[in-house]
């Protein structure tokens, strides 16, 4: 019997699969990367200089077994000619419990407990980092909101900094008995987690099973005329 399963991803993808899998008698362990520069999360990154909590904020509700209220508030988006526009009560809400606690992995911890989790969520770094593509065109392309509005054919992918990669994701790897990638963009969601080389390491020395959860739609600029076997290749790459 399959256990413990890690999914490593990010985005809106991410969030949809962890509805289903919460459904089984699993211990789930969400890894998600925090490197998204766009709409609320890009602009509490810039004024607080910490990483994405976005992406964070809909594992944990995707996770959450407490009142749809709730969940609904935590998702709530102020609209207003003021600064709170577009900003997610979720997302403020990680932020200060973030200047609070002093670290990422405890700000999702607190608020895992709040919302009664089925599951852990783990973000991939406490580190501030930017994604960085390089096009086959030799242009650089620095955020995520960059490289998924480029449209153009990627090369490579590379943070702007080696980030430390918490102990506990290497841990969880280690111990899973499944591992599943994705659902979600290959370049922006999944690929980020395996251009940090302990990731990679810890998950060559696992003894559990892959699973890749493939997009059923390409995207414009990432995966152009791409098949389930180029998307592989990517990965394995």
């Amino acid at each position: 019997m399959m256990n413990k399963v890690v999914v490593l991803g990010g985005g809106h993808g991410l969030s949809v699969l962890l509805k289903g899998l919460k459904l089984f008698p699993i211990d789930i362990t969400a890894v998600v990367t925090v490197a998204d520069n766009g709409a609320s999360t890009g602009r509490l990154r810039d004024e607080f200089k910490i990483p994405a909590v976005g992406d964070l904020r809909n594992v944990i509700i995707s996770l959450s077994e407490s009142e749809p209220l709730l969940e609904e508030l935590f998702q709530y988006r102020f609209k207003s000619t003021g600064n709170l526009d577009g900003h997610s009560l979720g997302n403020l809400l990680l932020a200060a419990l973030l200047d609070m606690e002093g670290s990422l992995t405890s700000a999702v911890a607190s608020l895992s407990k709040i919302l009664n989790l089925k599951g852990k969520v783990l973000p991939l770094t406490e580190d501030v980092i930017n994604l960085i593509a390089e096009t086959k065109n030799n242009e650089t392309l620095i955020g995520e909101v960059e490289i998924r509005k480029s449209g153009k054919e990627l090369t490579k992918l590379y943070y702007d900094q080696e980030p430390k990669v918490l102990p506990e994701v290497i841990t969880a790897i280690l111990e899973a008995d499944l591992i599943i990638f994705g659902l979600g963009s290959l370049y922006t969601s999944i690929i980020p987690h395996l251009i940090c080389p302990e990731v990679v390491t810890a998950i060559k020395n696992s003894n559990a099973k892959k699973i890749y959860v493939c997009n059923a739609l390409t995207e414009k600029g990432e995966t152009d005329n791409f098949k389930d076997n180029d998307h592989v290749n990517t990965l394995n790459k």
